[in-house]
């Protein structure tokens, strides 16, 4: 059975410790929390991975490399995540959990050091990050950044986001753009380091078998040398938006065989509502499932989409449906998709439709738990949302849900913005 334990380590920063021993690996991690902001995304974005290519103690990628092997082959990599309108940018560790050390030898300590020291102690020059460190991690970030549109499936995503969220932070990329990034100097760069040093919420995060005091202890001594002169500024709930009353369409054209059409919708609620649970089996019967309303009957009974499906964001209040379909039928797939979701506000699902959903999303949740990797996330945006259920305590919520509630639920998703992705020759 996993324990939960929160602390606060410093002033803004805190640490969640799962206490559980299923697991033949510990996960650590660190990840500085600030405002999406178009401004700062790129620049924050591209800390951890020059962070990563060297500390004073380890000044270049091999001898990291040697410093975790000699951890039993652990590892710590940068990660930069989104949760609502909060960039997460930081680092992410594995290693193997004390317990299954060959001589009994403690892990922990040397782990979280070594995390400290990437976070605190990195290899500079004049002051400032190593030049050429800093130009080759800004090209690669430029190159991911160009690469978005490879995947066009999650291009379309990103690009409905920015078109529905414009002006919103909820439309900002969690890697920034490409004139930012271009921008980045060594030493702006340290600026902005600095700035994340002293201001930004920290969210430390173990799971494995070590007792929660011993986690702390270990952190705390990693991170002593963390600033302790600036206002860890508390982060702003994404403030709730209406939906136009009509919908904003965007065409967009590129070299693709085969058409993407999304839609976002305003939900009217979020994770900090009464009412979320209602929200989650609405999405799973909608389009959340391979049972859901989306897959079978546009994808499989109507042959409309290659493929259908919706997803939420519940730190913003947001639904999205993402399908592939071929150009001329795009007319038909998006009466039908909206033909689907009408019959849904109304109530005309059946009842096995509601338990499947029901099934699926707590089947979901308690999975979470034999996952670390899913464990981490989920705890990660709970951190964002200044919330403490577990994901049974939210399973338990689900299986009270009525089917009066999934209707209301229903009744308050507002379409907002279509987006189309089409070939040049269509």
């Amino acid at each position: 059975m996993a324990e939960l334990t929160r602390s606060e380590l410093f002033p803004g920063v805190h640490l969640t410790a799962v206490h559980t021993e299923k697991f033949k690996s510990c996960v650590l991690g660190a990840s500085f929390l600030a405002p999406l902001d178009r401004t700062t995304a790129a620049c924050n974005a591209l800390v951890p991975s020059v962070l990563r290519r060297g500390t004073q103690e380890h000044p270049d990628m091999e001898s990291l490399s040697a410093a975790l092997d000699e951890l039993y082959g652990g590892s710590i990599e940068p990660v930069v995540r989104t949760r609502g309108e909060t960039q997460c940018v930081g680092f992410l560790g594995s290693f193997l959990d004390d317990a299954y050390t060959l001589d009994g030898s403690a892990i922990l300590e040397k782990a979280a050091a070594l995390l400290g020291e990437l976070l605190l102690r990195p290899c500079t020059e004049q002051g400032v990050f190593r030049r050429d460190y800093t130009d080759s991690e800004r090209q690669n970030l430029i190159d991911r950044i160009q690469a978005q549109v490879n995947d066009k499936r999650s291009y379309a995503l990103l690009r409905l986001k920015r078109e529905m969220c414009a002006g919103e932070p909820f439309g900002v990329d969690r890697l920034g753009d490409e004139s930012s990034a271009r921008a980045i100097t060594p030493e702006s760069l340290w600026a902005r380091y600095q700035d994340l040093l002293r201001t930004a919420p920290m969210e430390l995060y173990y799971c494995g078998s070590a007792k929660p005091e011993r986690v702390a202890d270990a952190l705390r001594a990693a991170l002593s040398q963390l600033p302790t002169d600036g206002v860890r500024i508390p982060l702003p709930r994404p403030a709730a938006k209406e939906a136009p009353a009509q919908p904003r369409e965007v065409v967009e054209s590129l070299d693709v065989t085969q058409g993407k059409l999304t839609m976002g919708l305003r939900t009217g609620s979020t994770v900090w509502s009464e009412d979320y649970p209602a929200l989650l089996l609405a999405n799973a019967i909608f389009g959340g499932t391979t049972t859901s309303r989306l897959f079978l009957h546009v994808r499989e009974k109507l042959s409309l989409c290659y493929y259908a499906s919706s997803q939420l964001e519940k730190l913003k209040g947001v639904m999205l449906v993402s399908s592939g379909v071929e150009f001329d039928k795009v007319g038909e797939a998006r009466s039908e998709i909206l033909s689907q979701l009408e019959a849904c506000r109304k109530g005309a699902f059946e009842d096995w439709e509601l338990e499947g959903a029901r099934r699926s999303v707590v089947s979901a949740l308690h999975s979470a738990m034999d996952a670390q990797a899913r464990l981490e996330d989920f705890w990660l945006g709970q951190a964002v949302a200044g919330l403490t259920e577990d994901p049974e305590a939210l399973a338990r919520r689900v299986e009270e849900v009525t089917r009066e509630q999934v209707v209301a639920a229903f009744s308050s998703l507002q379409l907002d913005t279509i987006y189309f992705l089409k070939g040049r020759e269509a």
